[in-house]
Order: structure tokens, then C-alpha cells, then sequence
């Protein structure tokens, strides 16, 4: 995912644009129309220090000399980012301000291309800090990020409201098919031009403060919202010193149980957390329902315990600030504003597509929850099924009826061994090979670097994956980039510096970290953005990569998940991790037989927080919500939500759109899988390696990113638009 998502990362991209990695091309332009400070006087005006020792030995103020060009991970430390966001903020406004007071008539080259190419110390600086604050954060990052964030806030709106800057785009827009632009540099002055209308620049001078006041404190509650998530998840644990409170528990959990208990100064006993390498597996096997009760409590009340980090509040006033947002740019609502950006244009189109799925994946999900009941009736249980129990007993109604469980699967499905079945499918799909190198900077001691090259042996990039939960990482799984692919103003073609990041437990003793079937299928769904990523073959940075509508974004790592499921795929990587035994036929075939197993539950939670974040986000100006629990109770009874089922994001915790990106877009994951089933029937109908197929798909959907209507591609892909109909077969919910 960005399975997602997401707070990702605050990118450069033709001005300034701060967001997640798999961002769309949504791009905020913006430029200051008063004279630029110097350096020196920025830092002074946002008390950065500077501290001649500490700007001496800054690595941001050099080349990097490392191969590749990688970030010197070991060189940065903690207080090297104050200074240099203030330098690069500084040069961001001189550059800006050459470009929108250059006495020359506007041209493609030294308006659109200039704007495109300035803030190369900001890309650099942003890189490297928001995928940090991301994956490895501390204090300390958080302070600053608390600290740049608005000011980052303050220099977009700058651009964005710089009327000097914004007539020369005019002037360029009005005359735009008279300048004889390739596709990729119409698209480009299009939407440079949207970005400045959208991001106020049409807007009269009361409007616009007010526009940098909506946006500033949206910022600041953003930032404090994710806070408050890794707070809470991080700070929660249960600890167990009664061994009969671990019945039903594996040994490999409760081992990493074990683990966790020492590292938390808990000696001798065990610990269980809110993250989902504990939680989930817990949920599943221990056959202590009151424990399954309060750990699955605390999962889904975080945020939301009326302590110093309850989000209520956070989440009421970031809707209506957005609310009140987009009434300010003349939209009906936050989701107006946002769609029409998306390929699906508006909400009535995403409702018309959710309101085909709601009802056929609920009557699933109720279905499946009577026969849970059913089980435990046949048990004896004297209890009325309830959220905390789902995942227990879809277990076991699994096994019942698939003779499968994730314990008999783990074994083959070692985490090195599913990294090889990846590089596998990339290698016979895209031709591309995958190096380890040892001598490559990295962040952590967790991460592992690879040089990724093609048929010919030439570099396409850097590949990085982390892989292991840890406290400084928020939660989740997603792909970002240290360096977009791009091609500079001399035509060198810029490689591109690609990272992974999940959240998978870490091994214990000599045992290697073995992944479910679900866990594994992530590593190809992250993989598939990566390639996105990799693969990417464009000019302009803020168009390559996955530099695509949000709604879209999703798709390639989502049609990468199906080759998980390919017995000639798992034939060559899932072994057993001891005796080395390909995983047998049989198993193969119960995988198979089961992978549409409990879709109803899966969809039906889902769409709860699809439902959930339009809800919030089609409320107009004027909506003031004061109590976000009663919201989400009334929208939830509204669409007749079972209470077996919890959204799989509540609002207090539902970072995606609340700060990640996310906000009305959480519908995407969805939305691209229309996109994902109709793609990979082109696999099934040529095959899943044909040449052909894969040379087409990343032709017109992996190297173009943002260059054209990402609509359009699709249909040079497949000669057709998407036929909707394979998402819900794959899902399950037709025949």
C-alpha cells in the first residue's frame, strides 16, 4: 500500500507540494510576490539556529559524494534539519521570485520548466525528513515537523497566491496551443495552471488570508493527529505473567511475545500490543475471550480515551476547517474539491459504485457471522457473538471448511523467501535483477539496499526495504521515494532511490520471520508501487512515478497481488523454511479455494471507512460537529452496520484521512481494484508472463506516471475501459 497509506512524505514537485509518496499529481504551485529574505534572515525570523559548527557540517549544504547519490544517512543528524529547511525555504522564495518578476516574456521554458526545476535543497531536505519522521522517527523530528510544517504551509500558500506568478501561467494557458508543447508539457502547463486557481489564486485579498489561515491550522491538526495515533498505539500494552492466559497462542508468538515483555522492561512475562504484527495474531488464536475483548478495545479506541491524546476533537474541527475550505474555493464540499482531481470526477460517481458493493458485501458479512454463531453454539459457548470474536472464529470456520490455517501456511512463506518471489515476478514480468549491496548508506540497521538493473545490466535504480515493526515507524505499509526519476534541465536522466517500509514482526532466535498468507500478498502489493517507482520514465518529477491520481495510485500494486496466487509462482519460492519442500499442490489448492473466504467481513469493513471518510468530507460549510463519536455512531446506524463489524478505520485513529492524504479518497483502494481485476484478466486471457502483455502494461501504466490522462492510458493498455465486473468476482461477491 500504501495499503497506505500514510503520514508519507512533504515532496517538491513543480513548487511546493506536501503529501504522501503515492500522491497524486495533484501538484500545489505556489510562489511570494514580496521581495525574498536572505537565508540569514529567515533563520533568525524562525529562531533556527545557526550555529556556524552545525551549518558548517551540514550534509545538506554539500554534493553528496556517496554512490548513487544516496542520502549519507550516517552524516545526518537531528539538528541539521532546522537550518536546512530555513536555507531552502529561503532560496525556494529568491528562485520564485526571479521567476515571477523576469522582465522577459513568459515562455514554457522560463516560467513552467523553471517553476518545475526550483527547490532542488527543499527536495533534497523534504526527502530525507519525511520519509524519516515516517519510519524512524523520534522526538525530536516530531518537534520540527511540528515547527516546518506551517511554515512549509505559509511558503505554498506563497506561491500559490503570487499574482505575478499566476499571470505568467495565465498568459501561458491562454495561448497554450499555439506553443507546440509535447503531450507530457501540455499536461504539465494544464495542470500547473489548475493548481494555482485551486490553490487560490483567483481569490480576492480577504479570501486569500483567510485561505492561509484554513491552511495553516489544518496543518497544525494534522500533525498532532498523527501524533496522537503512534502515541497511543505505541504507549498501550497488555501484560500477561499467567501462562494459562497464553492458551491457544502459537510458540513463535508467544516468543516474540516474550521479546517484547523484556524490551518494555517486563521480565519473564509477556506482552501484547495494538500493533498489528501482535494484535492481529492474538485476535486470531488465543482462546481467552476476555483478553480478546480488551486488546481488541484498546485497538479500536485509540485516540478516543478523553487523554491528552484524544483525537474527537482533532477530527470534528479538521472536516469542518475543510468544509469551510473548499465553500471558500466555491465547491460544495472538502469532496467536490478533491474529486475533481480523481479520476472518478465527483462523489455521486463514487457513491454509485459503492452503493453496488455495500449491500452485496453486508449480506455476505451477515451471513458469515451466522455461521460464526453457529459455531459457537456447537461448542457450547453461551454468548452472543460480538467484533472482538471475528477474527477468532473466521479461523476457525477456515479451517473447517479449507482444512487450512495460518500455521500449517507460515513455514513456506519465510520473509527472504517471498522477497525472492517478488524479485522473481518483477524479473519475469519487467526483466528486472536485484543486487544486494552491503556498502550502501541506510537508516537503520533494519533496512537492506539492492541495485536493481535490467536485461542489459544497466541500472534502472535503488531499491530499500524495512521490513520490521519498531516504535519509531508508524503503522502500516507503504512505498515512498528518496530520489523521483526525473530527467534535469542538462538531460541527465536521474536514477530513481525507491523505498518499501511494513511492519512485520521481527524474527525470533535462530527462526526466521514467517508470514501469513495475507502478510505475504503485502510484500507484492508494496512491491507493485515500488515498481511504479522504479519503472518510471518521464521528464518532469512531479509527473513520474506514482505521481497519478490518487484514485489510481493503487492499481499497480494492486494487480501485482494476484501473481501471489500463481502455482508456478509459488512453486518457485514458497518452501518450507526448515527441509526446503515446495509448498504442496494440495495446500496450493486450499489457498486458492480460500482466498475469497471471509470477503464479506474484508469488504464490509472496509467500506465502513470508505463510507465514514465521505460522510465526514461531504458535509458543507457551516456543518459545525462538535461531538465526532455521535457523527460516526449516526453514520454508521445510517448504513445499517452490523455491530459484529467495526469500521477497519474508526475516526479517531483513521490517520489515511485525517493526516495521510487520504481525505475523501479512501474510496481508492476500491475504486483502482476496478481497474487491477480488469488488468490482470488481460494476464489470464494471454498469460501471466506474456511478454506482450507486460511490455504494454509498462508502457502505458508503469513508466508514464502523470504524463497523460491516466483514463486514457488505460485504455492503450487493454483496448477497452475497465469492466467493473471482475472486481466483484475476485472479491468473491458474484459468481
Amino acid at each position: 500500500m500504501m495499503k497506505k497509506l500514510t503520514v508519507a512524505a512533504a515532496v517538491m514537485s513543480a513548487f511546493i507540494a506536501t503529501g504522501c509518496s503515492n500522491d497524486s499529481s495533484e501538484k500545489q504551485s505556489s510562489a511570494d510576490s514580496e521581495k525574498a529574505q536572505s537565508a540569514q534572515s529567515v533563520d533568525g525570523a524562525n529562531g533556527t539556529d545557526t550555529n556556524d559548527d552545525v551549518t558548517a557540517s551540514n550534509p545538506f549544504f554539500k554534493e553528496w559524494s556517496t554512490p548513487y547519490g544516496m542520502p549519507p544517512f550516517e552524516q545526518i543528524k537531528d539538528e541539521h534539519f532546522k537550518p536546512a529547511f530555513a536555507k531552502a525555504i529561503a532560496e525556494v522564495r529568491m528562485e520564485v521570485d526571479e521567476i515571477a518578476n523576469n522582465p522577459d516574456e513568459p515562455t514554457f521554458a522560463n516560467t513552467i520548466e523553471a517553476m518545475e526545476y526550483n527547490g532542488k535543497l527543499l527536495n533534497k531536505v523534504t526527502n530525507v525528513f519525511y520519509n524519516l519522521t515516517s519510519a524512524n522517527t523520534n522526538p525530536t523530528l516530531q518537534a520540527i515537523s511540528k515547527e516546518i510544517g506551517p511554515q512549509l504551509s505559509s511558503l505554498r500558500d506563497d506561491v500559490n497566491l503570487n499574482e505575478n506568478l499566476f499571470k505568467r501561467v495565465s498568459a501561458l494557458y491562454a495561448t497554450k496551443d499555439e506553443l507546440g508543447l509535447r503531450p507530457d508539457q501540455m499536461r504539465l502547463l494544464e495542470d500547473s495552471y489548475k493548481s494555482f486557481v485551486r490553490g487560490g489564486a483567483e481569490l480576492n485579498d480577504e479570501q486569500k488570508q483567510k485561505l492561509r489561515e484554513l491552511n495553516k491550522k489544518e496543518t497544525q491538526l494534522s500533525l498532532q493527529f498523527a501524533e496522537n495515533v503512534l502515541a497511543e498505539t505505541n504507549d498501550w500494552e497488555l501484560v500477561i505473567d499467567n501462562k494459562e492466559d497464553l492458551a491457544g497462542l502459537p510458540q513463535w508468538f508467544i516468543d516474540a511475545s516474550a521479546k517484547t515483555a523484556e524490551e518494555r522492561g517486563h521480565e519473564g512475562k509477556w506482552v501484547i500490543t495494538t500493533h498489528r504484527t501482535s494484535k492481529d495474531p492474538f485476535l486470531v488464536n488465543s482462546t481467552k475471550r476476555d483478553l480478546r475483548e480488551k486488546v481488541y478495545y484498546a485497538y479500536t479506541h485509540r485516540g478516543d480515551n478523553g487523554n491528552e491524546y484524544d483525537n474527537n476533537k482533532i477530527s470534528a474541527e479538521l472536516a469542518t476547517l475543510r468544509a469551510e475550505k473548499a465553500n471558500l474555493m466555491g465547491y460544495k464540499s472538502h469532496a467536490d474539491f478533491v474529486l475533481e482531481e480523481r479520476t472518478a470526477k465527483n462523489p455521486d460517481n463514487v457513491y454509485e459504485l459503492l452503493n453496488q458493493v455495500w449491500p452485496v458485501a453486508l449480506e455476505q458479512a451477515k451471513s458469515e457471522a451466522a455461521a460464526m454463531q453457529e459455531v459457537i453454539n456447537q461448542e457450547g459457548g453461551d454468548f452472543t457473538f460480538a467484533a472482538h470474536d471475528w477474527r477468532h472464529y473466521a479461523e476457525k470456520v477456515r479451517q473447517e471448511r479449507y482444512s487450512l490455517n495460518d500455521e500449517e501456511v507460515k513455514p513456506y512463506f519465510s520473509l527472504e523467501s517471498t522477497l525472492q518471489g517478488v524479485f522473481y515476478t518483477a524479473n519475469q514480468l519487467f526483466g528486472m535483477n536485484f543486487k544486494e549491496r552491503f556498502d550502501l548508506p541506510k537508516y537503520h540497521d533494519d533496512v537492506r539496499t539492492f541495485e536493481v538493473t535490467d536485461e542489459k545490466g544497466e541500472l534502472i535504480g535503488i531499491y530499500l526495504t524495512d521490513h520490521y515493526v519498531r516504535d519509531g515507524k508508524r503503522g502500516g505499509a507503504w512505498m515512498n521515494s528518496y530520489r523521483k526519476q526525473f530527467v534535469t534541465e542538462d538531460g541527465e536522466f536521474v536514477k530513481p532511490i525507491i523505498v518499501n517500509v511494513l511492519n512485520y514482526p521481527r524474527p525470533v532466535g535462530d527462526e526466521p520471520t514467517l508470514l501469513t498468507f495475507d502478510q505475504a500478498s503485502t510484500l507484492f502489493h508494496e512491491f507493485g508501487h515500488a515498481a511504479h517507482g522504479l519503472l518510471s520514465d518521464g521528464v518532469y518529477p512531479s509527473q513520474t512515478g506514482t505521481s497519478v491520481p490518487r484514485d489510481f495510485v493503487e492499481f499497480p500494486s494492486q494487480v501485482m497481488e494476484n501473481w501471489m496466487l500463481e502455482p508456478e509462482v509459488l512453486a518457485k519460492f514458497a518452501k518450507h523454511y526448515k527441509t526446503g519442500e515446495v509448498i504442496p499442490q494440495e495446500m496450493v489448492d486450499k489457498i486458492q479455494a480460500a482466498s475469497q473466504f471471509n470477503q464479506g467481513f474484508a469488504t464490509t469493513e472496509y467500506m465502513a471507512a470508505t463510507l465514514l471518510d465521505l460522510a465526514w468530507h461531504t458535509q458543507e460549510a457551516g456543518a459545525d460537529i462538535q461531538d465526532a463519536n455521535a457523527f460516526e455512531k449516526a453514520v454508521l446506524n445510517d448504513l445499517g452496520l452490523i455491530p459484529e463489524i467495526a469500521p477497519r478505520y474508526r475516526t479517531t485513529y483513521f490517520s489515511h484521512i485525517f493526516s495521510g492524504g487520504y481525505s475523501a479518497g479512501y474510496y481508492s483502494y476500491i475504486w483502482s481494484e476496478i481497474f487491477a481485476a480488469d488488468a490482470y484478466q488481460a494476464f489470464r486471457e494471454n498469460g501471466i508472463f506474456d511478454k506482450e502483455t507486460a511490455d504494454k502494461f509498462v508502457e502505458f501504466i508503469l513508466s508514464k506516471g502523470g504524463t497523460q490522462d491516466p483514463l486514457e492510458l488505460y485504455k492503450k493498455f487493454r483496448g477497452k475501459e475497465a469492466d467493473p465486473k471482475y472486481l466483484l468476482k475476485s472479491r468473491g461477491l458474484i459468481d
